[in-house]
């Protein structure tokens, strides 16, 4: 495995992410300030709904890209410029689909913001512009797909990220000037514009010989293609309905203002997963090529050592989140006016906790699944999670509210997503994973998998009931920051000693440094005698 091109990947985004966690976190901040909490709510309800209609796009990325794999290991650009053309071609319909069916849900909006009435901004044009700035992100999309299919994710990541930044201080600049929303949703047009001119530079100057290419996709090629996106259509549709559909519901059912504050929370969460997972996702590549060799004992170690890794990351940052997320939003996002106007109640920290926990331990499964692309044979899974995660959000939302009061449809509807996560993707993914990919039995994966999540959900219980209070802010989330680091590091050890595989590549890695170390020793002493 190309580990060196790898590290680079996931350090670079990262560095990038923390950077973009900061700037999002202001630019949200001063939002809230500036605009208002129904401006957020606005903002976190058009996002999902363009998730939603983001299902167009079909899988088309994952799936060729995964069809790149091969002709890149093999040198031939032929045929990686005639996938290119396709994918270009496939993406620009893509985009033309979801601007056109943007423009028909539009009459729907006010009947997707249960507090229509009292929120003082056009749907139409709030949300016309953000549906502007996504349909300009498929102009580029083939480049940005070609780049990382040549394992050089940071490219992107630095394009993206360069041009993200440049967005949130513009934001910030705007909402404070301007003190309009219209105005801070079109430097995301800004943005789309930016990575556009970035990704044709890098990618003109280093791929000319495959944009330029003549060849053509092979019968069988084609093929596959079609069957992979078959395959990948169903994993988007479930996941548009699953991510989305939480938002949307919460704002029809409860109000954007809700939805506004329950926002925080997860924009905090999202930011954070969205570090963590980069440990993951800029690997993908990487990992592909290695199953082009077809070493299954080689990947089946890997993949113990990357889902052992995940575990250990889980345990430390959701503990931690756990632990100072009310004081984040506090500090984060307080309105001089009423300081704890934003805090939701301590029931919904950890709801959102378990929910993101339970996504995020799939990704060493999700991870192989999309470098192997096995991701055809649990094609229904995502489509059946979908309906039912909508079907039981709105009878938890009415369930709970009837049962508990109104204040606990927003942990009914989430439950509900809990719910479809423990009974579907973690039990399906892993099951074709293993079967078509690995080639081996998942049941003790299975039996690993669900101790580990047993074992989290005993640490959040010992840290709610190891939390302290305190009147300062600062001083609660380090007093309790330092309380789950505690109780995260026993597992963390724990775990480091009980999975053999995991251990065996640290310990190389250790081995591989010391080795570097003691000849760069070695060679100052010759040099210095």
């Amino acid at each position: 495995m190309d580990k060196r091109k790898g590290l680079i990947n996931v350090v670079v985004s990262i560095v990038f992410r923390l950077l973009l966690f900061v700037g999002g976190i202001f630019a949200r901040r001063y939002l809230i300030q500036c605009v208002g909490n129904d401006a957020n709510g606005l903002s976190s309800l058009y996002t999902s709904i363009i998730g939603f209609l983001a299902v167009a796009e079909l899988g088309v990325g994952t799936a060729i890209s995964y069809c790149m794999y091969k002709p890149i290991v093999e040198g031939n650009t032929e045929e990686v410029s005639a996938l290119y053309r396709l994918f270009t071609r496939l993406y620009l319909v893509i985009g033309g689909i979801i601007l056109v069916g943007g423009c028909v849900l539009m009459p729907f909006l006010p009947y997707l913001v249960g507090d229509y009435q009292s929120v003082d901004f056009n749907l139409y044009v709030t949300f016309g512009i953000m549906l502007v700035a996504t349909v300009l992100t498929y102009a580029y999309s083939s480049k940005t797909s070609l780049i990382n299919a040549y394992k050089n994710n940071y490219v992107t990541t630095t394009i993206t990220s360069v041009a993200q930044i440049v967005q949130y201080v513009l934001q910030i600049v705007v909402v404070i000037l301007t003190r309009s929303f219209e105005a801070f949703l079109v430097c995301y047009v800004i943005c789309a514009l930016l990575q556009w001119i970035m990704t044709e530079i890098y990618a003109r100057k280093k791929y000319m010989p495959v944009l330029k290419g003549s060849g053509s996709v092979g019968a069988e090629t084609k093929k596959s293609i079609v069957r992979n996106v078959k395959g990948m259509f169903m994993h988007k549709a479930g996941s548009a309905l699953v991510n989305a559909s939480d938002s949307i519901i919460i704002s029809a059912f409860i109000g954007s203002e809700i939805l506004g504050k329950y926002s925080n929370y997860t924009i905090i969460m999202t930011n954070m997963t969205s570090v963590i997972t980069l440990f993951f996702t800029p690997l993908t590549a990487i990992i592909g090529h290695l199953c082009v060799r077809d070493d299954r004992e080689e990947i089946q170690r890997y993949f113990n050592f990357f889902y052992a890794f995940n575990f250990m990351l889980a345990v430390v940052f959701f503990l931690g989140y756990y632990g100072i997320i009310d004081n984040l939003v506090t500090i984060f996002f307080e309105d001089p006016a009423d300081p704890q106007g934003l805090v939701m109640d301590k029931s919904v920290s950890i709801i959102v906790t378990i929910n993101y926990l339970l996504q995020f331990m799939r990704q060493a499964t999700l991870l192989f699944r999309d470098a192997t692309g096995t991701f055809y044979y649990d094609r229904w899974k995502p489509v059946i999670e979908g309906v039912l995660n909508i079907a039981l959000s709105i009878g938890f939302a009415y369930l709970f509210g009837w049962a508990f009061g109104e204040e606990y449809e927003l942990i009914g509807i989430i439950a509900a997503t809990i719910v479809t996560n423990l009974a579907i993707c973690h039990t399906v993914e892993p099951h074709v994973l293993f079967k078509y990919a690995l080639h081996t039995s998942a049941k003790k994966f299975f039996i690993k998998n669900y101790a580990c999540i047993a074992v989290f959900g005993l640490a959040l219980l010992a840290l709610h009931f190891s939390m302290q209070s305190f009147e300062n802010e600062w001083v609660e989330l380090v007093v309790n920051g330092f309380i789950s680091v505690g109780i995260s590091s026993v597992i963390v050890i724990g775990m480091f000693f009980a999975d053999k595989d995991f251990r065996h590549y640290v310990l190389r890695i250790f081995t591989r440094i010391k080795a570097k170390l003691k000849g760069l020793s070695d060679y100052s002493v010759r040099n210095d005698g």
